[in-house]
């Protein structure tokens, strides 16, 4: 069972679709036991840094996930959120990546919206059939600076991290329920580890 973590964020309606068209059972939940139990965890989100993370911590799912052991994907504000702190609302996040969120600077359209390839890829099961080439669809105003995880890079405005991974915990910026076959290829690499 695939648990896709429930908390004030949207978009989780169509992660769960896609996870469902790949042909994994999954279910949207925010109790600890049923995530804790699921074989792998999806933490997707659009959304508000500061008041997600404050959702989180009124439940203890800020703990919980951080102590998950399982395969766990950050999708979008997942990803943000599990960096070290974000510039919106200036918060404190997950700390499970060592690197931060920030604002883009505003010397072009920001949200950036679209589709994008990536500039820089590294070795990763996760990336298994993906190419530099390979377009997947965005929308962000905040993003993670590059760093030693980072194993996809994004180029707007600035460089920044596309995915990220440490141990256990995978990360996505931009959203693979979104990004026809690319994305499904990289939510079939997850859901197969």
């Amino acid at each position: 069972m695939i648990a896709i973590i429930k908390y004030n964020a949207g978009n989780i309606r169509s992660v769960q679709n896609a996870v469902n068209r790949l042909g994994y059972e999954s279910i949207i939940t925010d109790n600890p036991n049923e995530i804790k139990a699921a074989s792998k965890v999806i933490f997707p989100g659009v959304g508000e840094a500061s008041s997600a993370m404050e959702y989180l911590k009124e439940r203890k799912l800020d703990e919980l996930i951080v102590s998950l052991k399982q395969p766990v994907l950050g999708i979008c504000l997942g990803l943000q959120l599990m960096c070290r702190s974000s510039e919106e609302g200036n918060t404190v996040c997950l700390e499970i990546f060592d690197t931060q969120t920030k604002q883009f600077p505003p010397k072009d359209k920001v949200p950036h919206i679209g589709w994008n390839n990536f500039s820089e890829l590294k070795s990763s099961e996760i990336l298994k059939n993906i190419k530099l080439e390979d377009d997947v669809y965005y929308v962000h105003g905040y993003y993670a600076e590059p760093y030693d995880n980072t194993l996809a890079i994004c180029n707007y405005i600035v460089p920044f991290s596309s995915i990220i991974q440490k141990d256990n915990f995978y990360a996505m910026q931009f959203h693979p329920e979104k990004s026809a076959d690319v994305g499904e290829q990289l939510l079939k690499n997850f859901l197969e580890l």
